[in-house]
């Protein structure tokens, strides 16, 4: 009985400390996450620019139900926004910002992805494994 006890003593300790640790977010941290939410469910309608930090011109423009997140594995620097054109159509932009530059990378025709499915693309060369034979004395 005394292991029964410690394992649901041991549970609460847990659901206290996570309880506690929620509480600590503010309403403007929460009221955040939520914009993100929306915003990655194409509820949120944005404008997007970017603009020459040398020149002063506006070098992208995007505006319309758009997602902008980091893309920084892609690139340092990186930004990679999706936007809902239609009710099947979406495209992806990617603006690479540097110093002086920016370089806005821009999809031209939208195309028909399924926000429901999920899209696996399979490559032989990558399912098959390659394999390396040695044979010979050990060494």
């Amino acid at each position: 009985m005394k292991l029964k006890h410690r394992i649901i003593a041991a549970t609460g300790a847990v659901l206290v400390a996570a309880a506690a640790l929620a509480g600590c977010s503010s309403d403007a941290d929460q009221a955040s996450r939520n914009l993100s939410t929306a915003a990655e469910a194409f509820e949120v309608q944005r404008t997007i620019i970017a603009v020459n930090g040398i020149t002063g011109e506006r070098i992208f423009f995007a505006e319309g139900r758009c997602s902008m997140e980091s893309a920084e594995s892609f690139l340092p620097g990186a930004l990679e926004i999706t936007c809902k054109q239609g009710p099947d159509e979406y495209r992806k932009h990617f603006l690479l910002l540097g110093d002086q530059d920016s370089v806005a990378i821009t999809q031209e025709k939208p195309i028909d992805v399924s926000e429901y499915h999920t899209r696996i693309v399979l490559k032989p060369q990558n399912v098959i494994p390659e394999f390396d034979i040695m044979m010979g004395e050990d060494q």
